[in-house]
């Protein structure tokens, strides 16, 4: 389903990410999160940083949403958007079993490792129990930010879900973002604080739409 013209400025034709697309993608999504707040107190580091966003990113959309959830991005390759549908059960066993590779980056030693388990069990706990789709991920290339990459990847999906009349979610660690989602009537529902003086984390929820309210 295409996205209608007034979710983004540029027409960027949005589709399917596809298997050849990954290695491709895991690389944009490295960059575009390379300043993000809650990637660096997950992955601290330079090297652990970069090294262990791209063993995420691959894991993520080989594993996950490739497989059980939907993956989109541009003919240009230039972002992707990472969702999980309202039917998919929440994360047990085997999801925790796929990070086992990650988990050296991840979890480090001492301190970092407990913080990292209770963020990450705080952001489950906040997660709503209403069926919903889940926004895991979206991201555009540095290069090809503010030209409209991140409207149009939005713009291919969240028509549908208000058709379905189901609510989106998302969590943001970046308080710059919080005006894009608002734009596409996102609101913040609630904050987590990340332990040891980490970053905030800002949870968004968007209300299935009407016609008339997308297009105010």
């Amino acid at each position: 389903m295409r996205g209608s013209p007034e979710w983004h400025r540029h027409e960027h034709t949005v589709r399917r990410v596809r298997e050849e697309d990954v290695a491709r993608l895991v690389e944009v999504l490295v960059r575009a999160f390379d300043d993000d707040p809650i990637a660096h107190y997950f992955f601290r580091g330079t090297r652990r940083h970069e090294r262990g966003l791209r063993r995420f990113f691959d894991i993520q959309m080989r594993r996950e949403y490739l497989a059980a959830g939907e993956a989109w991005t541009t003919t240009a390759l230039a972002g992707a958007a990472l969702w999980s549908p309202p039917d998919r059960p929440r994360p047990g066993m085997r999801d925790l079993l796929r990070l086992v590779p990650l988990l050296g980056d991840l979890m480090g030693v001492g301190r970092d490792a407990g913080n990292v388990a209770r963020l990450l069990a705080d952001i489950e706990r906040a997660r709503p129990a209403e069926l919903h789709w889940y926004l895991g991920v979206l991201g555009t290339d540095p290069a090809r930010q503010r030209t409209g990459v991140a409207g149009a990847l939005l713009g291919e999906v969240l028509p549908r879900i208000d058709a379905e009349g189901l609510p989106a979610y998302l969590e943001t660690s970046k308080e710059e973002n919080i005006a894009f989602y608002a734009r596409h009537r996102f609101t913040v529902t609630g904050e987590i604080a990340a332990p040891d003086g980490g970053p905030t984390l800002w949870l968004m929820w968007r209300p299935p739409q009407a016609p008339s309210e997308r297009r105010s």
